[in-house]
């Protein structure tokens, strides 16, 4: 059976012992201990039966012994037999009782002891396994593509980082005390009745595999079903996370009922599933402990007849011995029935677990990769292609930036601007052609150095829930509150935080909601000054705000962009009349570019978009 459950399970507990591997040392310990633990277990039982026998008079002292043979059971039985009956006879009956009782407390006191030290270094392990699959995950998310992220729920990758980590943790983790424990546990019970009956133990070798065998085949069924209850709470999380991100839309619309409705719906059919995962989970004991009895009741049927055949295959007392070690292993076997249990239910989140991890990263740093701290000529894009799957989104993009000059991207909505911009950071990597910065392709370069040139203020100010301080300077080490404030002034956002109750160190809430979207967007710009980057990209930094956030805003910008490389995309053509060149986008080709004035000129598409707004 043992060996079934461990067959079942071993690409499971593969993947767990990987995350073991840092800590074999504290693993290596508890074995030591739990070897100790079986040890004092075996000595404590197979000690005192035929000691008390003697004692008691239900067998007799012998008064010799044969020449002592370490191979031989016999002759180690007899020896040991002879030993002990020689010492009740010299120290009397009562002193040897005292023997045995104080030996049985040490005995049991060690064993306990070393069973305490065997789970204390396992504490190590269970904990740190946890601790290092969350920061791959979260480490893994970091690294992985932006494209990854549109493909998936937010709400399924946070189950897995949660509930999946949890479950591992409570499923598997759990069970390694059992899996270090219990196989030694049994094995040397096993050897030791191998030992006293090599006929009786053969029996009991030939029975187990049919109790395993119904074990997993319920064991596999369990597995199926946490794969899809987690894959399920991973929905639920989903609707969580949109729920509060767009509440105020749900309100608006007056959705609140049907939004209840599909959670309600949703939560219902997790609920049916985790009642059915439970209910075969918790089979697993009534089940090893009827199938123990079942396997417990043979070995007396079988052992019986060999004690009662003629010829004396099995002797009496050795029979009473070999039932009471026998009766040990049925209790580790128990748990190692539930462990199995546990590691199938728990395999299903490791495999969720181990998709996000196995995930190829897609934008990688060659070994090779150039360090490159500054920016010196300029920004190239050699006739750059991207699609995503089937999707053609950007077609032969030729385009040069000199250094310090101002490139607007303009054209309809869903011509390619932002995936243009966000190649030359490598959020993505062209399908066709290559981008240069000073001759020298971005691929080749190291990926933080790459970035580090780069500042970027998007339409969606992205802001995190800590201080404005910490805000500012995120990123960034070793920034004092006087370079805050003197970004914080370039970006016209000094006044408003020095009236927030704790000025610089005032918390702003979840994605900054306790600020304004001008605010926000002055925050964001202020973090761009702060980090100085000789590139700047602008996606529509301004479309989303009032007028007078826009002027405010505005002003900040061209702040920010004065002696800079600057990429702008923009919704309102005003804020761009006076860009070096101006990139006209449509359907993923550059369809116009030049000057503002240059393009109105050829009353092309540019002058389209320039009219439509100046009626609007």
């Amino acid at each position: 059976m043992l060996f079934l459950f461990y067959l079942c399970n071993v690409r499971t507990l593969g993947k767990i012992f990987r995350f073991v591997k840092p800590y074999w040392h504290y693993a290596g310990l508890n074995v030591m201990f739990n070897l100790l633990s079986v040890l004092f277990s075996l000595v404590s039982f197979g000690l005192f039966v035929p000691v008390l026998q003697m004692l008691f008079h239900t067998t007799k002292i012998p008064t010799t012994a044969p020449p002592l043979d370490l191979t031989d059971y016999d002759s180690l039985k007899d020896n040991f037999n002879y030993f002990f009956g020689h010492m009740i006879t010299t120290q009397g009956e009562m002193t040897m009782l005292v023997y045995i009782a104080i030996t049985v407390i040490v005995l049991f006191f060690l064993r306990n002891l070393t069973r305490y030290m065997a789970m204390y270094f396992l504490a190590n392990v269970r904990n740190g396994v946890v601790k290092d699959l969350r920061n791959n995950l979260y480490e893994k998310v970091l690294i992985l593509p932006l494209a990854y992220f549109s493909e998936q729920r937010k709400g399924d990758i946070i189950s897995r980082m949660t509930a999946d980590v949890q479950e591992v943790e409570w499923s598997i983790m759990s069970s390694l005390e059992m899996i270090f424990r219990d196989p030694i546990q049994i094995l040397a019970f096993i050897t030791t009745l191998f030992v006293i009956s090599p006929r009786l133990t053969l029996f009991v070798l030939v029975i187990l595999p049919i109790s395993g065998y119904l074990i997993g085949r319920i064991g596999k069924s369990l597995k199926r079903s946490s794969q899809k209850g987690q894959k399920k709470m991973g929905i639920i999380l989903s609707i969580i996370e949109e729920t509060i991100s767009g509440l105020r839309i749900i309100k608006a619309f007056n959705a609140i009922e049907f939004t209840n409705h599909r959670f309600r719906e949703t939560n219902q059919e997790y609920t049916r599933l985790m009642i059915h995962l439970y209910r075969k989970r918790d089979l697993a004991s009534p089940l090893s402990e009827f199938l123990g009895a079942v396997v417990l009741s043979m070995v007396l049927w079988f052992g019986g007849r060999l004690v009662l055949t003629p010829g004396n295959l099995l002797d009496a007392a050795v029979f009473l011995v070999y039932l009471t070690i026998f009766s040990q292993v049925i209790t580790p076997a128990k748990s190692i029935t539930q462990a199995y249990y546990n590691i199938q239910k728990g395999g299903a989140s490791m495999e969720r677990i181990e998709k996000v991890l196995n995930e190829p990263e897609v934008i990688v740093q060659k070994p090779d990769a150039i360090a490159k701290k500054d920016f010196r000529e300029k920004i190239e894009y050699k006739n750059v292609s991207f699609h995503y799957e089937k999707e053609n989104v950007l077609k032969n993009i030729d385009l040069v930036i000199e250094k310090g000059k101002t490139i607007a991207v303009v054209g309809p909505s869903g011509g390619g601007k932002s995936t243009l911009v966000d190649l030359l950071p490598r959020f993505y990597d062209c399908t066709d052609g290559e981008i240069r910065i000073d001759q020298i392709p971005i691929t080749d370069l190291v990926i933080g150095d790459l970035r580090g040139m780069m500042g970027i203020v998007s339409q969606e100010t992205i802001l995190f829930n800590d201080s404005v301080f910490n805000n500012i300077a995120f990123g960034m080490s070793e920034i004092s509150e006087e370079d805050v404030v003197a970004a914080a002034k370039v970006a016209n956002a000094h006044e408003f935080i020095e009236k927030m109750p704790l000025g610089y160190f005032t918390n702003i809430g979840d994605r900054g909601t306790k600020l304004s979207g001008g605010q926000r967007q002055r925050l964001s710009i202020a973090r761009a000054v702060l980090k100085n980057p000789p590139i700047l990209i602008l996606d529509e930094a301004t479309s989303a705000l009032d007028t007078e956030s826009e002027r405010l805003v505005q002003q900040a910008l061209e702040n920010l962009m004065r002696n800079r490389t600057s990429i702008v995309i923009a919704h309102r053509l005003s804020t761009i009349q006076y860009a070096d060149e101006i990139i006209v986008l449509r359907r993923g080709e550059i369809v116009e570019r030049g000057t503002h004035n240059e393009l109105l000129e050829r009353h092309g598409v540019y002058h389209r978009l320039y009219e439509l707004q100046s009626f609007i």
